[in-house]
């Protein structure tokens, strides 16, 4: 990834900025004590908040979930650089809380959490827990790869040091503060922080969006002008192809990614954690409405802030500062009211914290979720006796490691453009995952093998195609420009994974001799327990379970 060195906040406003923004992490660091201070070792508890939250602060919690540092940082840069195609990304956020909202109720009347415990609907045992593990670590690492090198990026903007070297140690040392939030956190916690992020977010979204179309007489067609004209590709800038990922095959790119990033975000672990913290399957869909709704106030102001950036500041200046434009929100609160003035400082810290926030919870949920997983899913299925401080403590542990993992590799590949990890992960979510849950909760004949040929398809298949794609050799924008073997021509494997999963579940299914009745020890999904794999007599006329 390349840098430029770039001071948009002035030495004149730098040190109240960068004051307020060290009080306002002062301010959370109290918050993490709290939290220490009165760790809850109930597995329960700890993992979903005891199914206690209310459907309000669940859904505000929910839509928190989808303002994550990419979707705040990136997206917003893809919007000022490439215009439409940005805009176009940031409408398929939308769409996946849709795609939530058809499985939500179903997750929570499930009664289960992770996608081991889902996968075990349909094959029970230690081989389904292994492919849902497998699954959540291919997913979690690249996010939080991506979300900890955004998070340095923005610091060392705000700083005025936006070389190389400044950006990785920024990233190094806010990876540490929000890894120890993460571990010291519960779901409850982090419910809490999200709420809050998903307010000061929308405040000052709106607040940076009013003042730059002040600038334009309060005519948006008057802003979309300057925003094309200030582009870097003025002609092209609001119609779609001009991202360079979808130069190579045009359209097919194009459906290939909102196939992915739809699918693939509906789907992430940590959303079916939040959805599994819902009361009732009522509760947790009346959540996801709450989350829709705020999600379409969150795209519509981050594509208004996205386009505004582009008008004020310039596509050329926001390139300077990286390839993908991740600095533009603090570039444009830098620039939309007078140098010099007390506001001014007010609105770059409120910006600057509203990017600190939206790492310190992404990581944390993220990362959270991905350590329930393996306490859950490995730990507490291993032989031996388990208790449930020793499951907590697990979960602790795994935290570390993965915060410690997704850093270290963050900082090693720092000159390399990292973003693509997203789409590989959203790709393996919804190649491993998506179809996996729909034949799950929708086709009664799925079974053990079907589960198992679509999730490990899926996951291989997601790898394979990346690894020979033009994300990773071949172009200029490729991790390794200077090798080639892209034989796959598509930029993400999307277009060939996703439904090559669902057929593998499907011909997987019709092809085993295993029975499809759902697995016991779980509860079904009209919220009614069911035992082992079902062997009792069928229903009396009653519609009891006879004996």
């Amino acid at each position: 990834m390349s840098a430029g060195v770039l001071d948009p906040i002035g030495s004149d406003a730098r040190g109240p900025v960068i004051v307020a923004f060290l009080v306002f992490i002062g301010l959370s660091v109290l918050w993490l004590f709290t939290l220490a201070s009165s760790q809850e070792h109930e597995p329960e508890r700890l993992y979903i908040a005891d199914r206690s939250l209310s459907p309000v602060f669940n859904g505000f919690a929910m839509a928190g979930e989808q303002i994550t540092v990419v979707t705040l940082l990136v997206t917003s840069g893809f919007i000022a650089l490439y215009g439409y195609d940005g805009f176009s990304i940031a409408i398929d956020l939308m769409l996946a809380l849709g795609v939530l909202l058809l499985l939500a109720q179903k997750i929570r009347d499930s009664g289960l959490y992770t996608l081991g415990d889902l996968f075990s609907l349909r094959a029970a045992g230690r081989a389904s827990r292994t492919a849902a593990a497998l699954v959540t670590l291919a997913i979690t690492i690249p996010l939080l790869m991506v979300q900890l090198r955004a998070t340095g990026i923005s610091v060392a903007l705000l700083i005025g040091r936006s070389n190389h070297g400044t950006q990785v140690v920024c990233t190094v040392l806010m990876g540490l503060l929000v890894g120890f939030f993460a571990v010291v956190a519960d779901l409850r916690g982090t419910s809490f922080m999200q709420v809050v992020k998903v307010v000061v977010t929308l405040i000052t979204l709106s607040l940076i969006t009013l003042l730059a179309l002040s600038r334009f007489e309060w005519n948006p067609g008057y802003l979309l002008s300057a925003a094309a004209e200030k582009s870097m590709s003025p002609n092209g800038y609001l119609s779609p192809g001009l991202w360079p990922r979808t130069a190579n095959l045009g359209s097919l790119n194009a459906v290939g990614e909102h196939i992915v990033v739809i699918l693939g975000t509906a789907v992430l672990p940590n959303l079916i954690l939040r959805v599994s913290a819902s009361r009732t399957g009522r509760s947790a869909r009346r959540s996801m409405s709450i989350a829709s709704g705020l999600g379409a106030a969150f795209v519509v102001l981050l594509s208004a802030a996205g386009f505004a950036a582009a008008a004020v500041v310039g596509g050329d200046v926001i390139r300077a500062v990286d390839d993908v434009g991740q600095g533009s929100p603090i570039l444009l609160a830098s620039e939309v009211l007078p140098h010099g003035s007390v506001a001014r400082v007010a609105l770059i810290t409120a910006m600057a914290s509203v990017a600190f926030l939206a790492a310190l919870t992404t990581v944390s949920s993220v990362a959270f979720a991905a350590a329930v997983t393996f306490a859950r899913d490995v730990f507490a299925q291993g032989k031996g006796p388990r208790t449930r401080t020793g499951e907590a403590r697990v979960l602790r542990l795994a935290l570390v490691a993965l915060v410690a993992v997704s850093l270290s590799l963050s900082t090693a590949i720092s000159r390399y453009p990292v973003e693509s990890l997203v789409i590989f992960a959203l790709c393996v979510a919804a190649s491993g995952v998506f179809p996996a849950l729909i034949y799950t909760f929708f086709w009664p004949k799925f079974n053990r093998r079907g589960l198992l040929w679509s999730v490990y398809g899926g996951l291989l298949l997601s790898i394979v195609l990346t690894v020979s794609s033009p994300v990773v050799t071949g172009t200029k924008n490729s991790l390794w420009p200077e090798l080639s073997f892209n034989w796959y021509p598509y930029y993400n494997a999307g277009m060939v994974s996703v439904p090559a999963a669902l057929f593998l579940g499907w011909i997987g299914s019709l092809t085993s001799p295993e029975s499809s009745q759902p697995v016991v020890g779980a509860v079904s999904t009209t919220g009614k327990d069911v035992g082992r794999r079902s062997t009792a007599r069928p229903r009396t006329a009653r519609g009891r379970h006879a004996g």
